[in-house]
């Protein structure tokens, strides 16, 4: 990882690497490097999820059985991977929208114990 690189933090106990065909395992890494390296990604790539939260995106990795989604935020020392999931229907389920906002209340509330903590 270059020096200016954000880190990429996983929300989630257990890590699973989804079933990806090769060229869409490229892509991803592709992608989330660009974002490490402080890359700015657009439509067809990403597109803003306010819904979740700010500064909450999805990553869009079309693949040969599915469209896998990644939802992220961009935090401003490092990309946090809030879910990764295979889209099946045009609208994103609201059970992954809800997964999504508590793991993100739960990122901040312990950067706020931790920052906390750091004070005393």
């Amino acid at each position: 990882m270059q020096p200016t690189s954000k880190p990429i933090v996983w929300l989630h106990v257990e890590i699973k690497t989804p079933p990806f065909s090769s060229q869409a395992r490229l892509e991803t890494g592709l992608l989330l490097r660009l974002l490490q390296q402080g890359e700015n990604l657009g439509l067809p790539h990403s597109r803003p999820m306010p819904i979740i939260g700010q500064n909450c995106h999805e990553l869009r990795i079309p693949d040969e059985k599915h469209n896998w989604r990644i939802m992220y935020l961009l935090d401003s020392d490092a990309i946090v991977i809030l879910e990764v999931f295979a889209k099946t229907t045009p609208k994103t389920p609201k059970r992954t929208l809800g997964i999504c906002q508590r793991r993100l209340k739960l990122y901040f509330q312990t950067l706020e114990v931790n920052d906390a903590k750091d004070k005393t």
